[in-house]
């Protein structure tokens, strides 16, 4: 299998690009500023799972978990009490966070492959990733859907929830479908050295303007995620997904996420300090004007997509314009919070540090607490906005508890 690191030395001198991109491989490289913006989407995704049962658009409570139209796969729970405040919040999420963790994640990628090479990178991936999402489809998921059935009022125990569970004709694994989707990407990367070994070194060029120029790579990763996401998002619902056994995506989402992943590469392998994640470029500078940005384009993507959605539903004009606001939204939002901390999230912190460790363990087993906490304050006359935010302050301390707990056993502190 090729590897960055058996081509010779005198190869790397010939071509500048490509020592530009493998410059900090021999060692890996920490970079404050996104280990926190990774625990931090960490903590808005467990935010966003802990509100869906609380949003004033929310489906109806499920009678069984084998209807034609499963809602229950996205929000078990659904609570009577609702708060508007929830919508937001799960909408701003929505347009972006996992497009972004896709990016964060391939920052990372380059450095990996070119010290190990494409065959140690796959093992090594495998291990941190596909052996947790066997552990969590297998085992978290069937925990954290149990509420969903408890709520049909159908009864039968686990047995009737097995029952249920077995005729559904696929394997539900919730959250997890991130941890597969990467891992598939990460086999792209890996395969991409067959075609082009300098593939990463061109994507590292085209990275090195956006120190200078952040808005023009701002437009370039617009125009590609669009190009990308918009034709499949017409072909597709958007809200659709398509799922063999455990593995499940957004249908037309899955090119869109790639996009992300292989850019995030390409600023990963110009460097983690530089670029355009450097403390002291012009993102970074204007992060007060992309944080305005962000917010407009959020507003006017919300506003295109409700009304498409209910005054001018079927209007394929205003379904284009939703999809493709959308997708500025999305770019817009991922570049506002890459600005943030890389100009103010420098110095580290026991507590940040703490939960940056934890933030991947987290994820994983996160969905199995949401669940049982949303049952637990079902029958309570609380305001959903209580309601929800003791399932979210629940949800972050059992769940970082637990992986704390779980990391202390050394074979599992190597996976995760």
């Amino acid at each position: 299998m090729a590897t960055l690191t058996a081509l010779p030395e005198e190869q790397f001198n010939r071509d500048p690009r490509l020592a530009v991109a493998c410059k900090t491989t021999n060692a890996p490289v920490y970079n404050v500023s996104i280990g926190y913006l990774r625990a931090f989407i960490t903590l808005m995704v467990l935010a966003h799972h802990s509100s869906l049962a609380y949003v004033t658009f929310g489906p109806p409570a499920p009678t069984s978990l084998t209807g034609a139209i499963r809602w229950w796969e996205a929000s078990p729970i659904v609570d009577a009490h609702h708060w508007a405040g929830f919508d937001f919040l799960v909408a701003f999420n929505d347009m972006f966070f996992m497009s972004l963790m896709f990016f964060l994640s391939g920052l990372f990628v380059w450095q990996s492959l070119a010290r190990k090479g494409a065959r140690h990178f796959l093992a090594d991936r495998t291990l941190r990733l596909g052996l947790p999402f066997v552990v969590a489809a297998a085992l978290v998921a069937p925990i954290a859907y149990y509420p969903a059935y408890i709520q049909t009022g159908l009864g039968g125990g686990i047995a009737g929830y097995w029952q249920q569970w077995q005729a559904l004709g696929n394997w539900p694994a919730g959250p997890a479908w991130f941890v597969w989707v990467l891992l598939a990407f990460d086999a792209v990367a890996a395969a991409l050295l067959f075609v082009s070994p300098r593939w990463g070194a061109g994507l590292a060029k085209l990275s090195s303007a956006a120190e200078r120029r952040p808005f023009l790579f701002f437009a370039l990763l617009v125009a590609i995620s669009a190009a990308a996401y918009v034709p499949l998002a017409v072909i597709f619902n958007p809200l659709s997904w398509s799922a063999w056994g455990p593995f499940a995506f957004q249908t037309s989402r899955g090119l869109h996420y790639l996009v992300y992943f292989l850019l995030g590469t390409g600023v990963g392998a110009y460097g983690l300090n530089r670029g355009l994640v450097s403390p002291d470029g012009r993102l970074a500078r204007r992060w007060w004007l992309w944080s305005i940005r962000a917010l407009l384009a959020f507003l006017v993507a919300a506003g295109v997509g409700f009304t498409a959605a209910t005054k001018h539903m079927g209007s394929r004009g205003w379904e284009l314009a939703g999809h493709s606001t959308w997708v500025i939204s999305c770019a817009a939002s991922s570049f506002a919070f890459l600005a943030l901390f890389v100009r103010f999230a420098k110095r580290r912190g026991k507590l940040f540090d703490s939960l940056t460790a934890n933030a991947y363990g987290m994820y994983l087993i996160h969905y199995a607490f949401v669940g049982w906490l949303q049952l637990a304050v079902l029958k309570s006359e609380m305001p959903a906005i209580t309601k929800g935010s003791l399932v979210f302050v629940g949800t972050v301390l059992l769940s970082w508890g637990a992986t704390a707990a779980l990391r202390r056993i050394p074979a599992v502190a190597k996976v995760i």
